[in-house]
């Protein structure tokens, strides 16, 4: 498993930060964030909206744009060593100069920099997808959405959004997505995973996404599950989160189903170290579970690669050293 190569389209940069990262940022700036650690030096929560808050308070040490540099070698370094030759980091302005354009720039700067040498060093290929944050609000996820809009490139080449899905509506937010589409960039948001299918549907509906993060509550309403294959509408799914959230077990989890009814289905860790997952992991366990063999995994990674939001030949490199 650990040899096959893998595309990864739903991973949170700061998400990915292993525990010892954090604690080291914390000590060289004197900060005490002892508290969202267990006795094993994990990161500790109980449930989805304590995990919001202690991955908050994990991506308070990261301050100055060369921790973001710092963090995104740190991520792809450890990416690559699971077999990950491309991968689409959700990066929120909010945590980057506080959604001033002029500061993004600088961080987001920092962050292609340090992607652009773990390519060479590594041989893995990164592109951004800004991400505005759910709970934070419509009128902060415009500001993000100017900040997307202002680095859209072929660096920066979607637009999504994260965070608590029991906070507004979809539809809240579809100033920040239009601002985004009208850029040039592809979109994704979360839904479908505590909201249920009706925020799949809002996501289609009220959003007009590609990508839908997560998803996997679409499998309670088969008209949704007919459409999202009718569509060719993929998911970004993450079974690993899923599971440690509480969602579901390995063996109730739907990928297969969904799969199977044709949906088009990615894998992914979304936020590693807090679900004590890898991509070698889920792979393993997708294995175990489902009985995916090689050929099944080489298909779910060139689906990924054609639900990608990088250029064309990119896309073509990619499926070159899939397919070698």
């Amino acid at each position: 498993m650990k040899e096959l190569p893998k595309v990864e389209l739903h991973l949170h940069l700061e998400g990915a930060m292993p525990p010892a990262f954090a604690r080291d940022m914390a000590k060289a700036k004197n900060v005490d964030i002892s508290r969202i650690f267990d006795d094993s030096g994990a990161y500790n929560y109980d449930g989805f909206l304590e995990f919001l808050q202690v991955y908050e308070v994990a991506t308070s040490v990261l301050i100055r744009p060369e921790d973001f540099a710092k963090l995104t070698r740190t991520v792809l370094e450890q990416s690559a060593e699971t077999g990950v030759i491309y991968t689409e980091a959700f990066l929120s302005p909010d945590f980057c100069g506080g959604r001033d354009v002029g500061a993004w720039r600088e961080y987001l700067h920092a962050i292609r920099e340090a992607a652009e040498g773990a390519e060479r060093d590594f041989g893995i290929a990164m592109r951004g997808i800004v991400t505005c944050i759910r709970h934070f609000g419509p009128d902060k996820a415009k500001e993000t959405a100017r900040c997307a809009a202002e680095t859209a490139g072929d660096f920066i080449t979607g637009f999504g959004m994260g965070g608590d899905e029991g906070k507004g509506r979809q539809g809240d937010f579809a100033y920040a997505f239009d601002m985004a589409r009208e850029a040039g960039l592809r979109l994704t948001t979360h839904a479908g995973e505590w909201g249920g299918p009706s925020s799949v549907r809002h996501a289609l509906d009220d959003l007009r996404v590609e990508r839908i993060g997560h998803g996997v509550r679409a499998i309670e309403d088969p008209a949704l599950v007919e459409r999202l294959a009718r569509d060719g509408v993929v998911l970004e799914v993450s079974p690993g989160s899923n599971v440690a959230l509480g969602i579901y077990k390995w063996n109730t989890h739907p990928i297969e189903k969904l799969r199977a009814a044709g949906v088009p289905i990615t894998v992914s860790t979304d936020d590693p170290p807090f679900f004590h997952t890898d991509m070698v992991h889920e792979y393993d366990r997708l294995a175990a579970t489902f009985g995916w063999d090689e050929d099944m995994f080489r298909h779910i990674a060139r689906v990924s690669i054609d639900a990608a939001f990088c250029d064309e030949p990119t896309r073509k490199r990619l499926h070159e050293r899939i397919d070698a």
